[in-house]
C-alpha cells in the first residue's frame, strides 16, 4: 500500500501581499505528475486546505482545478481530507456526498452525536484491508457533549475519547489523518513564524502522540516543517511552498509511505517539491548582495527575496535598488552595531506579555485565584480568534 501524504495547501495565501496563485497552481500540478509517476492508492490532505475560513472564489477555483485533476490521473486514486484549523467545515464539505463518488472523502467536523463516529476509507492491497481514520481539527468544545455536564475538557482528553469511541482493531493496519499540536512528553516539535499566531503559549492546545502511537502511520498537519513525533510514523510531512522567511531554509517535499504487511514499520520516504519562485534570505553589504544580483540567472532573480544589510553608514535608498535585480523582495532588514545597540535598549524598556500571559496576570489579580483549564480554553479560543482575523 502506497500512501501520498501533503498538508496545510493553504490556498489563497499572499507572501507579503504578493498573490501565490500561480505558485500554488503549478506546485499541486507537480503533485498530480508525481501521483501519475509513482501511482499512490491514496493522496492523504491532513487539513488547511485553505488559507482562510472564507476562501476567495480564486481560492475555490484553484483546488476545484486540483481536484479535477485528481480525477483524471492515468492511476485511480483514493483522496482523504480533513479540516485544519483554518479552514471552514461547513464551506470544505460542500458537495463531498457528491465528491465520494469519485473517491474523494472529505471529513470536517468530529462527531456530533452519540451515535456518530470517524468517517473511515478502506483501502485494499495484497496483504489484506487497511483503514484510514479522517481525523480533523477538533477543539474541546466540539466534543463537550461526550462527557459528563460539568467536566473540564482538554485538548488532550478530546482527542483521546474520539478515538477510545472508534474500538480499533489494532492488530489490523491502521492509518490516521490528524491536524493538531502534537508533542512528545517534554519534547516540543519544531515550528516557525508563520504559525505562532495559531500556537497557544504554555501547550494548552498540545496533544501528546501516545494517545495515536498505535497507528501504523499517523499523518499530521498543522506544523509547516516536516518532522516526526516520537517515532518516524508519525509524521509532519510539511507545507508544499514556503509561506514566510523563516521557512526559507526548509526542503518541501510530499511525504511517501509504503505499509506492508502489519508486523513491519512503514517506509517513510519524500519526494522534492520545486517551487517556480523560490523564498531566499541574503546578507551583506549593499554592494556584496547587488553583486551577487547580477551575477545570478534571470529566473533565480524572482524568487521571493528577504534582505538583511549589514552596512554601518546609512545607504541611499537601497530597495530601490535592490528591486532593480529583485523585483519580488520581501523586506529590507538593517543588522549593524547601531541596530542591535537600539534592539537591545528596547528590549531593556519593558517586558511585554503575551496576551494569555497578561490575562492569566490580570485574573489572578482580580479574582484572587488561577483560571482552572476551562476558563483557560475559552480565553485561549478568543484570543486565537482575534490573532486570526487579525491575520
Amino acid at each position: 500500500m502506497r500512501l501520498f501524504h501533503i498538508s496545510d495547501l493553504h490556498i489563497g495565501k499572499q507572501l507579503h501581499f504578493y498573490n501565490l496563485k500561480e505558485n500554488q497552481r503549478l506546485i499541486l500540478k507537480q503533485i498530480v505528475r508525481q501521483i501519475d509517476q509513482y501511482c499512490p492508492d491514496a493522496l492523504l490532505i491532513a487539513g488547511d486546505v485553505f488559507d482562510k475560513s472564507v476562501p476567495s472564489g480564486e481560492a475555490y477555483t484553484v483546488f476545484d482545478e486540483f481536484l479535477n485533476d485528481l480525477a483524471d490521473c492515468k492511476h485511480p486514486v483514493s483522496v482523504c481530507v480533513i479540516a485544519g484549523n483554518h479552514d471552514s467545515a461547513e464551506r470544505l464539505q460542500y458537495a463531498s456526498s457528491f465528491l465520494e463518488r469519485n473517491r474523494i472523502y472529505i471529513s470536517t467536523f468530529p462527531p456530533k452525536g452519540q451515535e456518530e463516529h470517524l468517517k473511515k476509507v478502506v483501502l485494499q492491497d495484497s496483504f489484506g484491508e487497511v483503514f484510514v481514520y479522517l481525523l480533523p481539527f477538533t477543539k474541546p468544545g466540539y466534543v463537550r457533549h461526550m462527557f459528563p455536564e460539568g467536566t473540564s475538557v482538554s485538548y488532550q482528553r478530546a482527542i483521546e475519547e474520539i478515538l477510545s469511541r472508534e474500538e480499533i482493531d489494532f492488530t489490523k493496519r491502521n492509518v490516521l489523518l490528524s491536524h493538531q499540536f502534537y508533542i512528545s512528553g517534554a519534547q516540543y516539535p519544531k515550528t516557525c513564524e508563520s504559525e505562532q499566531a495559531y500556537i497557544s503559549v504554555g501547550g494548552i492546545d498540545s496533544v501528546d502522540v501516545s494517545c495515536v502511537k498505535e497507528f501504523d502511520y499517523v499523518a499530521l498537519g498543522h506544523l509547516h516543517g516536516s518532522q516526526w513525533m516520537l517515532k518516524p510514523g508519525i509524521r509532519y510531512c510539511g507545507t508544499p511552498l514556503k509561506y514566510s522567511v523563516s521557512e526559507a531554509s526548509q526542503e518541501k517535499s510530499i511525504t511517501m509511505v509504503t505499509l506492508e504487511e502489519k508486523e513491519k514499520e512503514a517506509k517513510i520516504e519524500t519526494i522534492p517539491l520545486v517551487p517556480v519562485q523560490d523564498v531566499r534570505k541574503e546578507r551583506g553589504t549593499l554592494e556584496e548582495v547587488l553583486e551577487r544580483a547580477k551575477k545570478l540567472q534571470k529566473d533565480r532573480r524572482k524568487d521571493f527575496i528577504s534582505v538583511t544589510l549589514t552596512d554601518e553608514a546609512e545607504r541611499f535608498r537601497p530597495r530601490e535598488q535592490l528591486e532593480e535585480y529583485y523585483p519580488f523582495l520581501l523586506e529590507v532588514k538593517v543588522d549593524n552595531s547601531r541596530s542591535r545597540v537600539e534592539l537591545s535598549e528596547e528590549s531593556q524598556v519593558a517586558h511585554v506579555l503575551d496576551p494569555m500571559e497578561a490575562f492569566r496576570n490580570f485574573y489572578q489579580e482580580i479574582q484572587g485565584v488561577p483560571m482552572n483549564q476551562e476558563e483557560e480554553e475559552l480565553i485561549l479560543e478568543v484570543i486565537q480568534k482575534a490573532k486570526e482575523e487579525e491575520a
